[in-house]
C-alpha cells in the first residue's frame, strides 16, 4: 500500500549526514510493520520487534537478531542495556554501519526496564550520534509512544528528528487494495474496512463482494475479525478494554456526553479522561457545529471515528448472541438491514473531507474545512464551509440512497436545501451563498442548476483523497 509521504520522511533522516532518532506510532493493523520492513530492506538496515519477555530474554533475542550484521554478537550475555548498546556502537563503527535500526513495540522493552528511555537518551545524545546512526522507535500504544517524545518531562523529549503517527490509508487507495472499479462500491468497502491495510488484505480474495466478506470475516463467530475491537482494546498498553462500554453506548446512538454518562450510570465529570483517550486512539471524534469553537462543549457530539469500529459496534456488538447460532441467511439479512445507514454516514464524512481538497467548486480560492451545522430543533446542514477569503459560504446536501439520479431529483434536492435559508453563523454581509449536492453518481447528460450550484459524485470525492 502507498506510504510515499511516510517513506519520504524516513528517507530524509537516513540520507542526512548525521542520521538521528525517529519515533512513530499508530494503532495496530494500520501498516507500521510493513512500512518499516520495506524501508529497512531498502537500506540494508535491521528491523526487530520486542515482546513481553523479561529484560534478560529481550536482550538475548535482540543480540541474536544483530548477528545478521555483526557475527558473534550473541556469543556473550549482556547484563544490561548500557553494555549491549555500547557493543552495538563499537560494532557499527568497525563495520561502518549507520543503520537504520528499527525497534518495534519499544514499550514492551520499557515495561521490562523502566529506565530504558533514560538509557536511550544518553545513547542517542552521545554514542549513536557520533556513529551517525539512524534509529527508529515504534509502537502501537499511541498515547504512551507520543508521551516518550511529546511530554517535556520525558527523557527523549526533543531528541527525535521526525515523529509522526501512521494514519489509516485514505479511500483513494482502496481501488488498488481491493481491486474495485465501481466508485459506489469503493465507498461501501471503505464503510466496512476503513483505511486499515490488514483488513483490505483479508477482504481482497472476495473481489469486491461486500456482503460475503462481511459475513465470513466479521459476522461469523469463527471469522478472524469477529472479536477484532475487543483484541485491539485489550492489546493497548495499558489495556483500553475498560473503555469498551463507552463505544457500546455510542454505537447504540448516544452521541451527547450527557446521554453517554446517563446510559453508563456515571457522572459526566468522570468521562473526561476516558473520552480523551479514545480520541487519542483515533477511535472516536468530537464533533462541533460549524462556527463553534473547538473547545465548546455546549453542542458537541461524539461519534465512533474508525469505520470498522463503527460497523462492529452498530451491527455486531448488540447481536453477538444472535450471531452465535445465526444461519448465513440471517447474517445476510441483518447486514443488509443495517449497512445502508452506515454507508450514508461514511459518505457524509468523505464529503466533508472533500470540500477543503476540492478544485472544482467555483472560482478557486480554496475552502476551509467543512463541518455540519445544527442548533436545537432548527434546520440542519450536512455541509457548511467558508471560502478562505471569506467571500463565499458553501451549503451542501449529501445524498446516498437514491440509485437513479435524475435532473428532476437534483432540482428537488436543491429546492429543499435552499428552503432552509442560511445557518445562524457569522459571515461577511456581502458573502455569496453557494450550494453543493453530493450524490453517488451523476447522470451522463450535462446538468446545469445555476452558476452557484455545484454537483459532486463519488468519483470526484474518491479521486481527491
Amino acid at each position: 500500500m502507498n506510504r510515499k509521504e511516510e517513506m519520504r520522511r524516513l528517507d530524509g533522516v537516513w540520507q542526512s549526514s548525521d542520521g538521528g532518532l525517529v519515533v512513530i506510532w499508530g494503532r495496530r493493523r494500520v501498516g507500521k510493520t510493513r512500512l518499516l520492513i520495506e524501508w529497512v530492506r531498502k537500506h540494508n538496515g535491521m528491523y526487530w520487534v520486542a515482546d513481553e519477555s523479561s529484560g534478560s530474554v529481550q536482550r538475548r533475542y535482540f543480540s541474536q537478531a544483530l548477528e545478521v550484521h555483526f557475527p558473534g554478537f550473541s556469543d556473550v550475555e549482556y547484563p544490561d542495556w548500557d553494555v549491549l548498546l555500547k557493543r552495538l556502537t563499537n560494532e557499527a563503527r568497525q563495520k561502518k554501519w549507520r543503520g537504520p535500526l528499527v525497534l518495534d513495540e519499544f514499550l514492551y522493552l520499557v515495561a521490562a526496564a523502566p529506565e530504558l528511555p533514560s538509557i536511550f537518551q544518553r545513547w542517542i545524545d552521545h554514542d549513536a550520534k557520533e556513529q551517525k546512526l539512524t534509529v527508529v522507535l515504534s509502537g502501537s500504544s499511541q498515547s504512551m509512544m507520543a508521551g516518550l517524545v511529546l511530554d517535556h518531562n520525558a527523557p527523549l523529549y526533543g531528541r527525535a528528528k521526525e515523529l509522526f503517527k501512521i494514519n489509516p490509508l485514505p479511500i483513494g487507495y482502496i481501488r488498488e487494495g481491493l481491486k474495485i472499479e465501481s466508485y459506489r462500491k469503493m465507498v461501501e468497502a471503505y464503510t466496512l474496512w476503513g483505511g486499515i491495510p490488514r483488513y483490505w488484505e483479508l477482504a481482497s480474495s472476495y473481489k469486491g463482494d461486500i456482503l460475503s466478506s462481511a459475513c465470513d470475516l466479521v459476522l461469523d463467530p469463527l471469522g478472524p475479525l469477529h472479536q477484532e475491537p475487543y483484541r485491539l482494546l485489550l492489546e493497548e498498553a495499558p489495556s483500553a478494554i475498560s473503555l469498551r462500554p463507552i463505544l457500546d453506548v455510542i454505537g447504540m446512538g448516544c452521541h451527547r456526553l450527557s446521554e453517554i454518562a446517563r446510559r453508563l450510570g456515571q457522572p459526566v465529570t468522570s468521562l473526561s479522561r476516558p473520552m480523551h483517550r479514545l480520541e487519542d486512539l483515533g477511535l472516536i471524534v468530537r464533533e462541533v457545529p460549524f462556527g463553534e469553537s473547538e473547545k465548546s462543549g455546549k453542542r458537541c457530539l461524539y461519534k465512533i471515528r474508525d469505520p470498522f469500529f463503527r460497523f462492529w459496534f452498530k451491527v455486531v456488538a448488540p447481536r453477538r448472541g444472535i450471531f452465535a447460532d445465526a444461519s448465513e441467511e440471517l447474517r445476510s439479512e441483518i447486514f443488509n438491514a443495517q449497512f445502508p445507514f452506515l454507508v450514508s454516514q461514511t459518505w457524509e464524512e468523505l464529503c466533508l473531507g472533500y470540500v477543503s481538497k476540492a478544485r472544482n467548486l467555483g472560482r478557486f480560492h480554496g475552502w476551509m474545512p467543512a463541518r455540519r451545522y445544527w442548533k436545537g430543533k432548527g434546520a440542519e446542514w450536512d455541509i457548511v464551509s467558508e471560502s478562505i477569503d471569506k467571500s463565499d459560504i458553501l451549503l451542501g446536501e449529501v445524498k446516498w440512497g437514491e440509485k437513479y439520479i435524475t435532473e428532476i431529483y437534483l432540482q428537488r434536492v436543491l429546492e429543499e436545501l435552499q428552503s432552509k435559508g442560511v445557518p445562524d453563523i457569522e459571515m461577511q454581509k456581502d458573502a455569496r451563498i453557494k450550494y453543493c449536492i453530493f450524490v453517488p453518481e451523476l447522470p451522463d447528460n450535462e446538468i446545469d442548476l445555476g452558476e452557484n450550484v455545484f454537483l459532486v459524485d463519488a468519483e470526484m470525492v474518491v479521486n481527491a483523497m
